[in-house]
């Protein structure tokens, strides 16, 4: 886990609303990207207004920067935090370029019309893809890539 996602205080695995966080699951998922923004509270608003997600848990240090959010699409989780935080993920994250994340949605176009509401910048519109997938790509106020569609890779086990 990066050094700026802490645990909830009272070690239960609840955030402080009540929320079951999904790594105290047994449907955790098994990747969970971590990103950093200049501006997190900017890009949770984003995500949640204009890309569908749910916020799970945010923790703020005093100074108000989000120290550690959890975000869910599907059964998939992004963590985020606010950069500049000092520590060895936010050193290492500091000349990183925008990272890009596939995330799997049922209703590619309805997904991709809320997106045009709120004003996303949509780098290519719902497509039909030779291997079967429909999706779109898009880019988040920080420049990071987020591409949503129907294609759900299947595990064997």
């Amino acid at each position: 886990m990066p050094d700026w996602a802490t645990a909830d205080e009272s070690g239960t695995g609840i955030d402080p609303r009540g929320v079951i966080r999904m790594a105290g699951t047994s449907a955790r998922p098994g990747i969970c990207p971590a990103l950093l923004y200049a501006d997190a509270k900017a890009a949770i608003r984003q995500l949640t207004q204009a890309l569908g997600f749910t916020e799970l848990s945010v923790y703020e240090g005093e100074d108000g920067a989000v120290v550690h959010a959890e975000l869910a699409q599907g059964n998939g989780v992004v963590m985020l935090g606010s950069k500049g935080r000092g520590g060895v993920f936010d050193t290492a994250m500091k000349d990183g370029g925008p990272a890009g994340v596939y995330v799997v949605v049922d209703d590619v176009d309805a997904h991709h019309r809320r997106a045009v509401e709120h004003g996303v910048e949509v780098l290519t519109p719902p497509t039909d893809q030779d291997y079967g997938s429909r999706d779109y790509l898009a880019r988040d106020l920080e420049g990071n890539l987020w591409s949503f569609g129907t294609y759900a890779p299947e595990l064997q086990g």
